[in-house]
């Protein structure tokens, strides 16, 4: 497999995968399929619920999302997927902030539903949030994956693909921690938080649709590992090989170390 200035597409088991030659090409390739995709079913079915990822990974493909024409947004419901406990809503290391500055304020959609990170009791805010997540089925999630192969905050190796919970606490692993520090999000190990609200991964895998995006070396490992290793919680990625309609955007420096796999 070899990746210049064209694009690459494979299957992996069910999962579909394409491989641009920069993060500018994937983010607007996958904002245009994310497009696409929310027209087809808006008309369709009258209105859709979208699960959100908040990372700097999701930059260009949220940037491009937010300025494309055609998208009636106030049929939207939108959630995000993962919430540090005790992070202020207004921080710019929430994740809800996140995704309000690069997309929600930008479209207005019709509503958008926060994980309250300061609420007295966590455990009873998983039960809020899950229940507006099983009001309706989910359409499209919007998703990335982590340094350590985590979808939302569902970590190696304690990521459980039979979740009984919907949405649930969470303790953050070091590598997944330490991601948050590499991406810029935080100064140091030490201030990044320790817990997290996040959805699990039958949540998330509930989606009609799947969109992965995954730029970057820091992600080289991960994607190797996601499209390689034997499909199981050491690396929770793997678990989108299995779903009938998802579908990972890659650039050329995440999929660095596909070539050494033998995948074409």
């Amino acid at each position: 497999m070899s990746i210049k200035d064209s694009k690459v597409t494979f299957n992996v088991d069910t999962l579909s995968v394409h491989i641009f030659p920069n993060r500018q090409a994937m983010g607007e390739a996958a904002a245009h399929h994310i497009s696409d995709k929310m027209q087809k079913l808006i008309r369709e079915y009258g209105s859709i619920r979208m699960i959100f990822a908040s990372a700097p990974s999701q930059n260009e493909v949220l940037a491009t999302l937010s300025t494309l024409p055609g998208i009636d947004w106030s049929k939207v419901t939108a959630f995000h997927m993962d919430e540090y406990i005790g992070i202020p809503g207004d921080s710019p290391q929430s994740f809800g902030y996140y995704i309000r500055e690069h997309l929600w304020d930008k479209v207005s959609p019709k509503h958008v539903h926060f994980i309250n990170s300061l609420a007295e009791n966590p455990q009873k805010e998983c039960r809020r949030y899950a229940a507006l997540i099983s009001e309706s089925p989910i359409d499209i999630v919007c998703m990335g994956i982590g340094e350590n192969g985590h979808i939302a905050f569902n970590d190696p190796p304690v990521a459980n693909f039979n979740d009984p919970e919907v949405v649930k606490i969470v303790e953050l692993d070091e590598a997944c921690r330490r991601q948050q520090v590499n991406d810029g999000c935080f100064s140091s190990l030490s201030v990044v938080p320790k817990t997290a609200i996040t959805l699990t991964v039958p949540t998330l895998f509930s989606g009609k649709h799947l969109i992965c995006v995954v730029p970057g070396p820091t992600k080289t490992k991960a994607v190797f590992n996601t499209l390689t290793n034997r499909i199981d919680a050491t690396c929770p990625a793997t678990i989108l090989r299995t779903h009938p309609q998802a579908v990972l955007y890659l650039d050329k420096t995440a999929a660095a170390k596909l070539d050494d796999g033998g995948l074409s």
